[in-house]
C-alpha cells in the first residue's frame, strides 16, 4: 500500500474526550485509542490512533506492510499529542507495531500499543488487531453482584494462579486454554463453596514463571491460555456458576522491556523521572503526577471491570504504590506520593460510580490507615482491605514449639484487640506460599500428623474471625511442596481417608458454615459482631470468642486449643440458658482428627462466667477449634 491509502477520520475524537484525557478524568480512552477496526466510506480497515506528544513522526508498522517504517505514517490530531490515521484493508488479526520517531533524531523506535487489546509474544512481541466481542450469558449474576458482594454477606475467595492450578501432564505438563479451565475451577470452587476466584496473572506479560507483577499490556489478556474470547468465556462460566471473578491488577509499574510503554516517544513518558528499573527488577514506576497517566490506568481499570465482567479489581504492593520515586528513580520509604493518593482517590470514585456493584481491594498496604474508608471521609475509598497482620501473626505462632507459645500468646490476641477496623479481608494468599519458600503444611510445627492437625486450626481460625475470606490454591488440601508457578497442583495427593482429603472436606465445611450462618459473615464490619469470651488464658493456650448477629439472634462460641494437650472440664461464659450444639470440631474423623469432642453438645447452667450470665463446661481437643 501507498502513503496515499491513509486517511484520518475527521470524527474520531470529541473535545470533551481531550478535555478529560488532558485532566485525568478519561476511564474509557481505550473506545478511541489503539487499533480499531472500521469502515470508512464504504470501505473495511482499520483505524490507528495513539499517543505520543513528543514525537517527530509516528507510523504503523505490521505484518501487512513487511514491517516497513514510514510506509503508513499518522497523522497528528492537532496539538494533542495524538496520532491517528485509517489503513484501508487492515482487518482483525493483523500484527503490528508503532515506529516512533523523536524530533531530535532520525532514528526511531517499534513499540507496542499500549491500548492494544491482543498481544502475540512468540519470539518479538506484538501488538494484534482486534476487538474482543462475547455473547454474555451471566445477566442474572450481573443484576445481583452488588447484593452477592455487599458488606453483610459471605465472600470467600479461592485465589489461583492459571498456569500452575491444573496442567495437562499427559500431553508434556502444557497449560491449560481458559475453555479448559472454565468448567473445571467453576465446578470445583462451587463444589467446596468458595463465592469468589482471583485470577493471576491476568494481563500479558513476559516472564512464564511469574505472578505477571511485570506487565507488558494493561488491556489485553496473557495470550498464554488462549485468545480475549476464550477469558471472557471463563469468566461467563463462573458467573454462571454463581461465583464471582477478582483481577489481580497491577497499578503501579510495568516491565521496562525496550519495546513497551518505557521511554515512548524516545523519552519517558508513563514512567516518573528518572526511570530506573525498580530494585533491578526490570519494571519502572509510572508517573501518576502526569493526568493523561491517570486517564490510562483509569481506563484499564474500568476495561477490565466493563467488558470483561471483572466483579472486583486487587491492588497489590500499595505501600510501594504511595512512595514517590526517589533521587534514581527508584522508592522513597517512609514518605507518601500526593498523585498517587489522588489518583487512587480517582480511581475508587470511578469505580463506584462507573461499575455498579463492583469492588477494589487494597494489598499489602504497609499498615497504612484509613485504606478502605470512604473518600468523601478523607480515606482511599477501598472496598477491601488486605488484613496481611492476620496471616503473619497466626503463621508465626503456629510454626513454634507449643511449649513457648505461652510467651507469645499476644500474636493470637493483638489483632482483635485492637481498634476495630471494618472491610477486612483475612488472607492466606500466593504471598505465603512464594515459589521455593515453604508451603502453609510444611510451615506447621511437628510431626505430619501434627502438621495438618494445625493447619486444620489454622483454616478454622481464619472462617471464624471477622473478616472476608481468601486462600491461595494447594492450602485448601495441605500441599507439602513450595508453590511453584512452572507446574500443576499435587493433585494426586488427595485419596480418599487420607489427611489431604480431609483438609479438602474441612474447608469445603467452613465455607458451608460462613455461608449458612449470619453470625459468621453479616456482621463482619460491625464490632457488636464479635465479643471475648476467654483472650486470656496464656498459661494453656487456649482462646475462645463470640460470632453475633443482632438481627437473626444467633450466636455462636468459638474454641480453639492451640496446645496437643486435650483441656477437659473447660469452663466458659455463654450468654443464653440451654443446648449448645456443637456444629463443628476441627478434630471430627472426616478431616483426619481422632473424633475426640463434646458428643453433639453441651448444656448452658445459670452459673455467671467470664461476664456472662450462664456457662457451659466443654472438652477441648488437642490443636482443634470447636464451634458451638
Amino acid at each position: 500500500m501507498s502513503e496515499s491509502t491513509l486517511v484520518q477520520l475527521a470524527s474520531w475524537l470529541e473535545p470533551a474526550e481531550w478535555e478529560a484525557f488532558r485532566s485525568g478524568t478519561w476511564c474509557r480512552a481505550w473506545q478511541k485509542l489503539g487499533a480499531r477496526p472500521t469502515v470508512y466510506q464504504g470501505t473495511p480497515g482499520t483505524h490507528f490512533a495513539v499517543w505520543a506528544p513528543r514525537a517527530a513522526r509516528v507510523s504503523v508498522t505490521g505484518d501487512f506492510n513487511r514491517w516497513t517504517p514510514h510506509s503508513h505514517p499518522l497523522q497528528p490530531w492537532g496539538g494533542t499529542g495524538f496520532w491517528t490515521g485509517f489503513v484501508p484493508g487492515v482487518g482483525p488479526g493483523a500484527k503490528y507495531r508503532f515506529h516512533v520517531v523523536p524530533r531530535v533524531s532520525v532514528r526511531g523506535v517499534d513499540k507496542l500499543d499500549p491500548f492494544a487489546f491482543r498481544q502475540e509474544l512468540g519470539g518479538e512481541p506484538v501488538s494484534v488487531v482486534g476487538v474482543p466481542h462475547f455473547s454474555w450469558k451471566d445477566a442474572h449474576w450481573m443484576r445481583t453482584r452488588a447484593e452477592a458482594q455487599s458488606p453483610a454477606r459471605p465472600v470467600s475467595i479461592y485465589e489461583v494462579h492459571l498456569g500452575s492450578w491444573m496442567r495437562v501432564p499427559e500431553e508434556g505438563n502444557r497449560r491449560p486454554t481458559y475453555r479448559e479451565l472454565a468448567p473445571r475451577l467453576a465446578d470445583y470452587v462451587h463444589h467446596h463453596g468458595f463465592t469468589h476466584v482471583e485470577l493471576l496473572p491476568i494481563t500479558e506479560h513476559t516472564e512464564d514463571a511469574s505472578l505477571g507483577y511485570q506487565p507488558l499490556s494493561f488491556f489485553a489478556p496473557t495470550a498464554r491460555h488462549g485468545s480475549p474470547e476464550e477469558l471472557m468465556e471463563l469468566v461467563d462460566t463462573l458467573h454462571r456458576a454463581g461465583v464471582g471473578v477478582v483481577f489481580d491488577w497491577v497499578a503501579w509499574r510495568f516491565d521496562a522491556a525496550p519495546f513497551g510503554h518505557g521511554r515512548f516517544d524516545v523519552a519517558p513518558l508513563y514512567e516518573t523521572v528518572p526511570a530506573d528499573p525498580l530494585g533491578g527488577q526490570g519494571s519502572v514506576r509510572f508517573d501518576f503526577s502526569r493526568p493523561e497517566v491517570r486517564s490510562f490506568l483509569l481506563s484499564s481499570a474500568v476495561f477490565w471491570l466493563e467488558h470483561y465482567h471483572g466483579d472486583a479489581l486487587r491492588l497489590g504492593r500499595l505501600s510501594r504504590l504511595l512512595e514517590p520515586a526517589g533521587e534514581h528513580g527508584g522508592p522513597t520509604p517512609g514518605s507518601e506520593d500526593p498523585a498517587a493518593i489522588t489518583f487512587l482517590r480517582q480511581l475508587n470514585q470511578i469505580v463506584s460510580r462507573e461499575c455498579p456493584g463492583a469492588l477494589t481491594m487494597a494489598a499489602e498496604t504497609g499498615g497504612r490507615l484509613q485504606v478502605a474508608r470512604p473518600v468523601h471521609l478523607g480515606g482511599l475509598g477501598f472496598g477491601r482491605e488486605w488484613d496481611a497482620g492476620f496471616a503473619a501473626d497466626l503463621l508465626d505462632y503456629l510454626s513454634r514449639d507449643p511449649l513457648h507459645r505461652k510467651f507469645c500468646h499476644e500474636l493470637l490476641t493483638r489483632r482483635l484487640e485492637a481498634p476495630f477496623r471494618p472491610n477486612l479481608l483475612l488472607p492466606l494468599s500466593h504471598a505465603d506460599a512464594s515459589p521455593g519458600g515453604p508451603s502453609l503444611l510444611a510451615r506447621m510445627h511437628g510431626d505430619p500428623g501434627s502438621k495438618f492437625a494445625h493447619l486444620r486450626l489454622l483454616l478454622a481460625c481464619l472462617f471464624f474471625q471477622p473478616g472476608k475470606k481468601l486462600l491461595f490454591m494447594g492450602g485448601e488440601f495441605g500441599q507439602w511442596q513450595s508453590w511453584r508457578p512452572d507446574t500443576s497442583l499435587d493433585w494426586h495427593l488427595i485419596a480418599d481417608g487420607n489427611p489431604h482429603n480431609g483438609l479438602q472436606k474441612l474447608v469445603g465445611t467452613l465455607n458451608g458454615l460462613y455461608r449458612n450462618h449470619p453470625a459468621l459473615h453479616a456482621t463482619d464490619d460491625h464490632p457488636e459482631g464479635f465479643q471475648w469470651v476467654d483472650p486470656h488464658d496464656r498459661d494453656e493456650s487456649t482462646l475462645s470468642w463470640l460470632r453475633k448477629d443482632p438481627q437473626t439472634g444467633e450466636v455462636l462460641l468459638v474454641t480453639c486449643n492451640f496446645t496437643p494437650v486435650l483441656r477437659q472440664g473447660r469452663r466458659l461464659g455463654v450468654p443464653r440458658p440451654g443446648t449448645w450444639r456443637e456444629i463443628f470440631n476441627s478434630d471430627a474423623p472426616e478431616y483426619g482428627g481422632q473424633g475426640r469432642g463434646n458428643f453433639g453438645g453441651v448444656d448452658a447452667f445459670p452459673i455467671p462466667w467470664h461476664g456472662q450470665p450462664h456457662s457451659v463446661v466443654v472438652t477441648l481437643p488437642p490443636l482443634a477449634a470447636v464451634v458451638f
